[in-house]
């Protein structure tokens, strides 16, 4: 593994504790990072966290998942691509422009859903998730590289889990209206077309909300820092360099373990939409979006733990993670099993509702908490902020071209109903290693020396507060 260089180890360890209240930079509250993460958030309630509600509902809301499933892909094959080419977007455009471009083409998509739930329109529902697949690749890169590179050091998990916890509020506010309007309807089928209005009109809204977030340059930090997320090289030496880290070793020890979290969204949703009833499908898309908020800010806050060494909090969160995952694939697996030879429908007035149903709950918090450690990961990994947008591209492109696979494969009735599941357990056993091999190193290079070339955009009053906290993996080198 390559040594970390000063430049890498000094973003990551200036003022990565909290310093006093006196020794902080004043800010004004609408440059605030705390302003931007909220206004992040609701960007990403009103495109993705919408697009979740709606995929909450399993398979989009429709009688059978087979359509949804196949647009979902097609959606996800369109953002590899779109988030290959974003770090050349934001070159262009900046992040800030990148982000309301990405927010653009949710809406179609959502109208697709409900001219096919009223009508049995299909057409548009490919079109939307085509121009979904456009924008929505540039929309994740975007936002990965705000929520990582805005806040101050020692508020960075926090704000991680608490940008997410938006997208969740979209797939609680699609259960909750779902489950208003389908509370009676006890057996399978399509859902009701009227909630699909609330949504459109969220979505468009998005890029409306975009615009009030600030430029990298207009973020006041209580650590005195700027925010760079400026891409100078020429698009064709970005795209070299994107591809460079892609294929460093650090990166690709972790696609593995990208691939079992992205992998699993289509699985948990098509199990529910397989074998719920209507109304047992909204409860879940409301209960597990709150059980996912919480889980995913408890990780926050135990990673921003500051006072606990990172060795100790990586390795604790990343075992404590993949344990919890491996139970609730063994769980799975064995219900699927059986669920292929009895074609239940459950109801929560159904018995042995209970069994089915909370594998969806812990696997839906799963996610949450996969994502949220994945971007730990990331963050430990790059360099300086240009890389972040780079791993942010990369990450979210691994993503969706695992995402793909998955809702492409789920749209065959074998996967659907057992060979997702069966998959995804293998997935999770085989990345397992490689991700570890990649962890282990944080916080193990010494305390390292802040380079008067790193430091120069660092307040002095704050480089005295560094501690060796974070121990950076070279992505290149490792």
């Amino acid at each position: 593994m390559g040594t970390p260089d000063h430049a890498s180890l000094a973003r990551h360890n200036t003022s990565k504790v909290e310093p006093p209240k006196e020794e902080q930079y004043p800010v004004t509250w609408y440059r605030s990072t705390f302003y931007n993460i909220t206004i992040l958030g609701l960007c990403n309630l009103a495109a993705p966290g919408i697009w979740g509600a709606m995929n909450s509902l399993g398979a989009g809301g429709a009688a059978k998942p087979g359509l949804v499933n196949a647009a979902n892909a097609l959606t996800f094959c369109l953002m590899v691509v779109s988030c290959y080419f974003s770090s050349v977007l934001v070159h262009y455009i900046g992040i800030k422009g990148a982000l309301i471009f990405g927010t653009i083409g949710y809406a179609p998509y959502a109208a697709g859903l409900y001219t096919n739930n009223r009508y049995g329109n299909e057409w548009l529902v490919l079109l939307g998730a085509a121009l979904c697949g456009i924008s929505a690749g540039v929309f994740w890169t975007a936002e990965a590289a705000i929520a990582m590179a805005y806040p101050e050091p020692w508020n960075r998990g926090k704000a991680l889990g608490y940008w997410l916890t938006f997208r969740l509020s979209g797939q609680i506010l699609g259960g909750a209206i779902n489950l208003g309007l389908n509370a009676s309807n006890n057996e399978a089928g399509k859902v009701s077309y009227t909630v699909f209005f609330v949504f459109i009109a969220m979505q468009a809204a998005g890029p409306f909300v975009a615009l009030l977030l600030n430029k990298p340059s207009k973020v006041e930090r209580k650590d005195g820092r700027k925010v760079d997320l400026t891409i100078t090289q020429n698009p064709w030496a970005e795209l070299k360099a994107t591809t460079s880290l892609f294929f460093s070793r650090g990166f690709l020890l972790i696609v593995l373990f990208l691939g079992q979290a992205a992998f699993s969204e289509s699985v948990f949703f098509t199990y529910l939409a397989m074998w719920f009833s209507v109304r047992a499908r909204a409860l879940g898309s409301f209960l597990s979006g709150i059980v996912a908020v919480i889980s995913g800010n408890l990780l926050g806050y135990w990673l921003d733990r500051t006072k606990i060494p990172l060795k100790t909090r990586a390795r604790t969160s990343f075992w404590v993670i993949v344990a919890l995952q491996g139970i609730w694939w063994i769980w799975a697996t064995v219900l699927v099993t059986r669920f292929r030879q009895t074609k239940p429908t459950y109801d929560w007035a159904s018995s042995h509702f209970g069994e089915a149903f909370g594998v969806f709950i812990f696997l839906t918090s799963g996610f949450q908490i996969n994502f949220l450690y994945v971007y730990f990961i990331i963050h430990n990994m790059a360099q300086d902020e240009t890389e972040v947008i780079r791993y942010s591209a990369l990450l979210r492109g691994t993503e969706s071209a695992w995402a793909a696979i998955s809702y492409g494969i789920n749209s065959l009735t074998i996967f659907a109903e057992v060979g997702g599941v069966y998959m995804n357990f293998g997935l999770w056993a085989v990345s397992v290693f490689p991700a570890w091999l990649v962890l282990r190193h944080f916080a193990v290079s010494g305390t390292p020396t802040v380079s008067r070339e790193a430091a120069k955009n660092v307040p002095s009053k704050l480089v005295s507060n560094s501690e060796d906290d974070t121990g950076s993996v070279d992505g290149k080198g490792l």
